[in-house]
């Protein structure tokens, strides 16, 4: 098992790093002209064109039926950057981009189970990630579609899935001069790794999000999933609100949202997730880099 302090200082330094890098790169570059409004705009749009770095941090509580599941909690550090790359236009004239998403976790204190209880692990977690197309019509309607999948980079058995994990997913949403709804269902399989066990997990993520101005936001984005094998579904009732503002230059996103779960496993799983996230949005420097 591995040991907390370094898989904390690896994952702070690359954090770390990567926020340093963006802010002196885009002190390099001239200012956004987009004001923070029409930058909270386009991030509520899941098609967005925008280079950003996500940082989430998730506290979670934890229920169950196994003794001294109610008295569990940890914290995840999930880095999220977003490079989108714009391609032509569609027939239709809709927007149209290609977007890698990978997301790198840092369990800090996960709960496993064990035969004496509970056991906290801290190491870097399997790797998820999406590749997909995505148009913005210029009705406001979107849609995309694409892969899904998971690598098995974690660190730490206890938490590894031990699997590489693919399927599909799809976006369909309307986005609305108030705001923006809709739905991004997902499917993985396990396709390989050194794993016997059956993997097959739906997702689906509805939302609906309202933009009052002035770079504000709040609605409700829950992420519901349901495990083929056990049975099992996780649902929350998810709130969260956001402000876009700027700092040194650079736009930047600040969220705060709220989960209560109403449906988790009988006998481990959350209760309630309270998560702080910190955006930046930054020059696209991969994109201006394949270009030239």
């Amino acid at each position: 098992m591995m040991q907390a302090r370094p898989a904390r200082a690896q994952m702070a330094l690359f954090a770390a790093i990567s926020l340093t890098a963006t802010m002196a790169y885009a002190q390099e570059q001239p200012a956004p002209p987009k004001s923070t409004d029409e930058v909270a705009r386009e991030l509520a749009n899941p098609n967005n064109s925008l280079a950003s770095l996500t940082f989430k941090n998730q506290y979670r509580w934890y229920t169950g039926d196994l003794p001294g599941a109610d008295s569990q909690d940890n914290f995840t550090l999930l880095f999220q950057p977003v490079f989108p790359f714009s391609l032509p236009p569609t027939e239709s004239g809709g927007k149209a981009n290609l977007f890698v998403r990978p997301a790198f976790p840092l369990v800090v204190d996960q709960p496993v189970p064990s035969a004496t209880g509970f056991e906290g692990v801290t190491a870097l977690g399997d790797v998820g990630f999406d590749i997909g197309y995505g148009v913005t019509e210029p009705s406001g309607f979107l849609w995309a579609f694409g892969m899904v999948g998971t690598l098995p980079t974690a660190t730490d058995g206890d938490i590894a899935g031990k699997q590489l994990r693919l399927g599909p997913e799809a976006l369909i949403a309307q986005f609305e001069d108030w705001g923006v709804y809709g739905m991004f269902p997902s499917h993985q399989w396990n396709v390989a790794g050194w794993s016997d066990s059956y993997h097959s997990a739906s997702q689906m993520q509805l939302f609906l999000n309202f933009l009052p101005g002035g770079g504000w936001s709040y609605g409700s984005t829950p992420i519901m999933n349901y495990d083929w094998r056990s049975g099992d579904w996780t649902i929350p009732l998810n709130f969260g609100v956001s402000k876009t503002t700027q700092i040194g230059g650079l736009p930047v996103k600040v969220q705060v949202e709220l989960n209560y779960y109403v449906e988790q496993p009988n006998a481990f799983g959350p209760r309630w997730m309270i998560g702080f996230n910190i955006t930046p949005v930054v020059p696209n420097f991969v994109d201006s880099w394949i270009r030239r």
